[in-house]
């Protein structure tokens, strides 16, 4: 029953997030901006985010897994998962893992961008 209620929660918040993250998409769009201010400010904001809540129940927070769920993995999951990203990049630095750290953040950015390219040319191969 708890695993379910983890997934609930999850998904609840990941809703909202979602919804956040269209809104702001759509407030770049009124706008007609060509360079993606709006993902850029999903992402740093969401990070800004991330670090102040897991900070917090970190160093000051007796919440219970349920609120922190809902917030981490779902609320900001669901908002941006550059924030999930960034805690784990800086998570390896502070324990010292700095080559670990550079390599993920290289890494991922790398990969991800290479995915993106992958499966648009993949796409692109099928047949209308």
């Amino acid at each position: 029953m708890r695993t379910l209620i983890g997934y609930i929660t999850v998904f609840f918040g990941a809703g909202i997030g979602g919804a956040l993250r269209h809104a702001a998409n759509r407030a770049g769009a009124q706008f007609g901006m060509t360079f993606p201010w709006s993902t850029l400010c999903v992402n740093v904001s969401g990070s800004l985010a991330m670090g102040l809540i897991a900070g917090w129940f970190a160093f000051r927070g007796q919440s219970g897994q349920t609120l922190r769920l809902f917030l981490t993995t779902g609320l900001l999951g669901g908002y941006t998962t550059f924030s999930a990203f960034s805690l784990d990049a800086a998570l390896l630095w502070e324990r010292g893992e700095v080559w670990a750290s550079l390599s993920y953040i290289a890494s991922s950015v790398l990969l991800s961008f290479a995915g993106v390219f992958l499966g648009l040319a993949i796409i692109r191969q099928l047949p209308v």
